[in-house]
């Protein structure tokens, strides 16, 4: 009876102490995230990430969109990203077309890269050709998007983004092929995705940043 006593009697205590505990528990968990978070990000250490070897690490910017606006060049690609390959670096697809934003052969070699290994195994390789590649295709279609941009062709509103992730698509000869004929042409890949589909799904956003001289 009396060590029940005691018990009952220290209950209030201990109440009182483990939410102190329980905070300070939490305060040393949070600490050691910042610190082996930005041990990771100074790290310039060969990692492994998935099945893939890179040479160094990518800013934490190039995964996340919680700092990124909803209309930014970053929600951009990885929107279009994610309708190419679900956003994976490694992914080839049934045709043959690689990595996160799934290029084809010709694509790549038109952009310098030789080694479709390599490029598959290099994420950092992948995101500066992606940036290449759409200011390549900006570049031939400046002319259209000054024309046409703010207009609605068959439908469809004419936005830069819009443009040049059909040009993703098509490439450029296909968006030229859609403006010539008012729309009544627009090309579609082998599993059906259209011309139109990516104009109106990637409109709007502001990709400005890399394709200003």
């Amino acid at each position: 009876m009396r060590s029940l006593t005691v018990t009952f009697l220290m209950l209030p205590i201990m109440a009182a102490l483990f939410p102190y505990r329980f905070d300070n528990r939490v305060k040393d968990i949070v600490s050691d995230h910042h610190e082996s978070n930005q041990t990771y990000v100074l790290d310039n250490s060969s990692i492994l990430m998935g099945p893939f070897l890179e040479e160094t690490t990518l800013d934490p910017r190039y995964f996340s969109l919680a700092t990124s606006s909803p209309d930014s060049f970053i929600s951009f690609k990885e929107a279009l990203a994610f309708k190419e390959s679900q956003g994976k670096y490694w992914r080839v697809n049934s045709l043959g077309y690689l990595g996160k934003y799934q290029f084809g052969a010709s694509t790549l070699d038109l952009l310098g890269v030789r080694d479709t290994s390599r490029f598959l195994q290099s994420p950092r390789l992948q995101e500066r050709v992606f940036v290449k590649n759409v200011q390549y295709n900006y570049e031939v279609l400046e002319s259209y998007i000054e024309k046409y941009e703010g207009e609605v062709i068959a439908g469809v509103p004419i936005t830069a983004s819009g443009v040049i992730a059909a040009a993703h698509l098509s490439g450029p000869g296909g968006v030229k092929r859609f403006f010539k004929t008012n729309g009544r042409k627009a090309s579609r890949d082998a599993y059906g995705s259209s011309i139109r589909t990516y104009m109106k799904r990637f409109a709007g956003y502001d990709i400005t940043e890399v394709i200003a001289d």
